[in-house]
C-alpha cells in the first residue's frame, strides 16, 4: 500500500467541500435493465458487476480506436523527463482523456443502448457523459494505483455520479483488476492526500472486495467507492476504458467556491433524454 505522508492513520475523514451530504439510493423501480439484486447491491457496496453486456466486435472495434491516442499519450510522456506526464508513467500506466470527443467510434459506444438502460436505473434522466479515458496497465515496470474515489480528484456536484469501468480484456487479480471498499459511498466524498502514484483516500481497506470481469462486462461503481486496483503481474497490457455520467447540470466546485458547469458539447454530451 502507498503511505500516508502528511496525516496519521485513522478512520476515514470527510473532504472538506463535503457538507451535509447523504446518500441517495437508487429507486428499485421502472427498471429497463438491472435486477433488484444489483441495484441493492449499489446502494449497499457501492458497486456491482454487470456480465456481457459487449459483443467481441464491438470491444474489438474500441480498442482499434483507442490504442493510437494511447500511443500518442505515451508518445508525448515520453518526451517528459522520466517518461511521466501527469499520472502516465510510460513504463507502468498511462491514462488517455476525453477520447470519446475525438472518436465517432467511441462516442457512439459511450451512448451503447445497456450503457444508456443502466444510466437510465441508477441516475434517471437526463444524463450527460461527464468523463471518459482509457486506462493501460503496463507490464515493465508493475505498481498498484492506490485508494482513490473518482470524485476526490475533482469535486462535482452532485457528489454522487456513476463509473462504468469496462475491460477491454480479461482483468482480475493477477492484471491489475478493481478492488472495491464497500459501504463508504455512503459517506460522501473523503478528504484525500496526494502521494507519488496519485491522490488517495485510504491506506488500506481490510474488507476490501475483487471485482475480476471478462471483457465484455461492466464493473459499475458509484463516483464514491473508494477502489484501486493491483499491478500487473502478467505478460500482456492490461486494458480498460472509463465511461462517467452524471445528471444534467452536474458541476465542479473549485476551492474558492466558484463552480463550473459539465456540458462541453464535444465530450460532454447528453447520452439520455427523457424518463
Amino acid at each position: 500500500m502507498v503511505p500516508r505522508m502528511d496525516a496519521p492513520v485513522s478512520a476515514p475523514r470527510l473532504h472538506p467541500l463535503n457538507q451535509g451530504f447523504a446518500w441517495q439510493d437508487a429507486p428499485r423501480e421502472g427498471l429497463r435493465c438491472l435486477t433488484l439484486a444489483q441495484v441493492d447491491q449499489f446502494n449497499a457496496d457501492g458497486f456491482f458487476v454487470y456480465r456481457s453486456a459487449f459483443t467481441p466486435d464491438e470491444l474489438a472495434a474500441v480498442t482499434a480506436a483507442i490504442d493510437p491516442l494511447e500511443q500518442a499519450t505515451v508518445d508525448y510522456a515520453n518526451s517528459k523527463p522520466g517518461g511521466r506526464f501527469r499520472l502516465t508513467v510510460t513504463e507502468s500506466i498511462s491514462f488517455t482523456i476525453h477520447i470519446a470527443g475525438q472518436s465517432p467510434v467511441l462516442a457512439a459506444f459511450a451512448q451503447h443502448p445497456v450503457v444508456r438502460d443502466i444510466c437510465h436505473d441508477l441516475i434517471r434522466s437526463p444524463v450527460r457523459l461527464y468523463w471518459d479515458q482509457s486506462v493501460y496497465k503496463k507490464t515493465e515496470r508493475p505498481r498498484e494505483f492506490p485508494w482513490h474515489q473518482d470524485n476526490g480528484y475533482t469535486f462535482v456536484e452532485p457528489q454522487q455520479y456513476l463509473t462504468l469501468w469496462i475491460p477491454l480484456v480479461d482483468v482480475d487479480e493477477t492484471n491489475g483488476c478493481p478492488w472495491i471498499a464497500p459501504g463508504l459511498h455512503r459517506l460522501g466524498t473523503l478528504d484525500h492526500w496526494q502521494a507519488e502514484a496519485g491522490r488517495v483516500c485510504l491506506e488500506q481497506a481490510e474488507d476490501a472486495v475483487a471485482a475480476p470481469a471478462k471483457a465484455g462486462d461492466i464493473v459499475v461503481f458509484s463516483s464514491l467507492a473508494p477502489h484501486r486496483t493491483g499491478p500487473n503481474l502478467s505478460d500482456a497490457v492490461r486494458k480498460a476504458y472509463i465511461l462517467q455520467y452524471a445528471p444534467e447540470g452536474a458541476h465542479v466546485r473549485l476551492p474558492d467556491g466558484s463552480v463550473v458547469t459539465q456540458d462541453d458539447p464535444q465530450r460532454q454530451f447528453r447520452i439520455l433524454d427523457g424518463q
